[in-house]
């Protein structure tokens, strides 16, 4: 009897987990249906065009033929290549560097405004972020135009010589990214904003209580609480930097004499103006591997942070 006892109250407890498991396959099935349209859209709109452009990529210039790696090893014996890559490795590195700087800057100024003045102000400096980048590229390339520029203007009656914005290989490098930092710094100012704002205003207080200045709470409690969304915040701008077409086509399509191509733009000039769509797309192709390289290491730093914590 007492058997008997036991084997009914066990078997309930021996059902429970299957019953649960069900549950939650169920769910997961359910939620797969509900994603299932963004994966269509993602799959129609990413990676089929990466699946064709591959497909492109080994194919001869009349696209008749298979030619497998050839249009990449022919890249490697082109030295217009490697300045590409060293000028994109350049430009998206330095861009992404000095607009974290800056919208870390910015973020704390921001930050201490008394709050009825926070709304206007995050406003005004979203202006660079907000205007299409082709736009807003226009009226920079206005003021780096070598008949009517306004800094010339400026230089002139102030008694400095004129610059060659864009003739000048350097220079015009520097135009690029400052131009670049322009653009894109609002958007690291309004994320570190946001993070700035979830860290507890008692370890300020503590920190203050301790003795500590205003560039050591930044130092030693800002940064460390603000770490993991600087570098997703970074890895996001870098990946949009290193593809980024419209401000040096606008500003200047590459030259001089190719000295400040990106990736975008010689694989638009090689696949359009060359009328070589393959080789065009072996060049945008290589922006992948040394995009994965970043993101992996990246990620994996901000992974085993959390672990840590």
């Amino acid at each position: 009897m007492a058997d008997t006892v036991l084997d009914t109250t066990a078997a309930p407890a021996t059902r429970r987990p299957a019953r649960n498991w069900s549950l939650g396959r169920h769910r997961s099935i359910v939620g797969f249906l509900f994603a299932l349209p963004l994966i269509a859209v993602i799959a129609g709109l990413v990676i089929y065009p990466a699946g064709y452009a591959i497909h492109l990529a080994t194919l001869n210039k009349s696209m008749q033929h298979f030619v497998g790696l050839g249009n990449f090893f022919f890249l490697f014996k082109r030295p217009t290549f490697w300045l590409v890559v060293e000028q994109s490795c350049l430009f998206a590195i330095t861009a992404v560097i000095f607009k974290a700087v800056v919208g870390f800057v910015v973020a704390h100024f921001v930050h201490n405004i008394p709050q009825k003045g926070q709304r206007k102000w995050r406003g005004m400096l979203l202006v660079p972020w907000v205007i299409p980048p082709a736009m807003s590229t226009l009226a920079w390339l206005w003021l780096f135009d070598p008949s009517y520029s306004a800094f010339n203007w400026i230089f002139e009656h102030i008694g400095l010589p004129q610059v060659s914005w864009l003739g000048n290989a350097y220079v015009a490098r520097f135009c690029i990214i400052l131009v670049n930092v322009w653009v894109g710094s609002p958007f690291f100012m309004i994320m570190y904003l946001a993070a700035l704002k979830s860290v507890p205003e008692q370890l300020h207080e503590a920190a203050a209580i301790d003795g500590a200045n205003w560039l050591q709470k930044i130092w030693y409690i800002n940064l460390p609480m603000m770490r993991n969304i600087i570098q997703i915040t970074a890895l996001f701008s870098l990946i949009v930097t290193f593809a980024n077409f419209d401000i040096v086509k606008i500003l200047t399509n590459g030259g001089p004499v190719d000295q400040t191509h990106v990736f975008g733009t010689w694989a638009f000039s090689l696949a359009i103006w060359g009328n070589d769509i393959p080789l065009g797309a072996a060049v945008s192709l290589f922006m992948a591997p040394i995009l994965a390289v970043a993101a992996f290491f990246i990620l994996r730093s901000v992974r085993k942070r959390g672990n840590e914590a």
